[in-house]
């Protein structure tokens, strides 16, 4: 296995193609590892010509922890579902593969996946790993962008960096649905308990590098203790740091590329591409985290 940087920046690589293995097949547990070490520098593993199914995608993500239930799935009715509840349906297609209408709900929904934003944060045990399989592709647009908040933060000034040390977030995937125009009630009463805010710090430390990083998410609605206008002008203006062009990679797919990233020390976002003509089918299964990043208390 031989990875090459895909990106520099003033704190490191960031963002790596591998070679040399498959994963599709058999894989050692010195496999394994050598693939979470990898992450661990890079944070963003890209690997070409990977050709899964669903059952292989979710046999090999399994070999790095527990698998967290699409948030998406668990909404949905079983009869709506396209896809196991285990996989992400990050695509345009409906149950019977037909592309979405432009009115169509999940359709508009999943729009707030252009927003800057780490995987489940909306969960007290927010996620490991992100692993995304491109099925289908469309033919122009449908980049996915990775920013390194590593390198964010290690560009912050002191001052900053002392102020954010301590800081406690609220994070909800309702905060992140309504800058895109969906009202909490429009996810039903059943649904409402799966929007309660979470409570994660905003300096987090990588378990094995001892890095620290900004970790920021379109799911963040108020810091606590602050006012929540003045939070969220805080939290946009950090974002704008974050994810200037110099901590960022942008990955053009191709058809079976799978892309491996770390939601602990990165933010990403899907680009705009025409949804309503252009078929894009991904498929993504998440890693459960192993801790609370923050004590849980009733949101403020």
């Amino acid at each position: 296995m031989h990875i090459k940087p895909l990106t520099h920046n003033d704190s490191g690589r960031f963002a790596g193609e591998v070679t040399g293995i498959d994963l599709t097949g058999h894989l050692t547990a010195d496999q394994i590892a050598d693939i979470e070490a990898g992450m661990d520098e890079y944070a963003v593993l890209v690997f070409h010509d990977q050709r899964f199914d669903d059952d292989g995608q979710l046999r090999f993500s399994r070999r790095f922890g527990e698998l967290e239930a699409a948030l998406g799935g668990e909404m949905a009715k079983p009869e709506d579902r396209r896809l196991k509840l285990e996989l992400a349906d990050i695509s345009n297609l409906d149950r019977d593969n037909r592309m979405r209408t432009a009115d169509d709900k999940v359709r508009l929904n999943a729009l707030g996946n252009r927003l800057w934003h780490s995987d489940a944060s909306f969960r007290a045990i927010p996620a490991k790993y992100s692993l995304l399989s491109a099925r289908v592709v469309p033919g122009r647009g449908g980049n996915t962008e990775f920013a390194d908040m590593r390198a964010a933060y290690d560009a912050l000034d002191s001052g900053t960096k002392a102020e954010i040390e301590d800081l406690i977030t609220e994070h909800s995937n309702a905060y992140s649905r309504e800058v895109i125009g969906f009202p909490r009630e429009d996810y039903g009463v059943h649904n409402q308990d799966k929007l309660r805010p979470v409570r994660h710090r905003l300096v987090r430390t990588h378990p094995v590098t001892g890095r620290k990083s900004l970790y920021l998410s379109a799911h963040i609605g108020t810091i606590v203790g602050w006012p929540v206008p003045e939070a969220r002008a805080f939290i946009r203006d950090l974002t704008e740091h974050a994810t200037q062009r110099q901590f960022v990679h942008a990955h053009v797919w191709r058809p079976w590329d799978l892309v491996i990233w770390d939601n602990r020390t990165t933010m990403h976002r899907a680009r705009r591409y025409d949804d309503l003509t252009d078929v894009r089918d991904m498929r993504r299964t998440t890693i459960r985290g192993d801790s609370l990043t923050a004590p849980q208390q009733q949101a403020a």
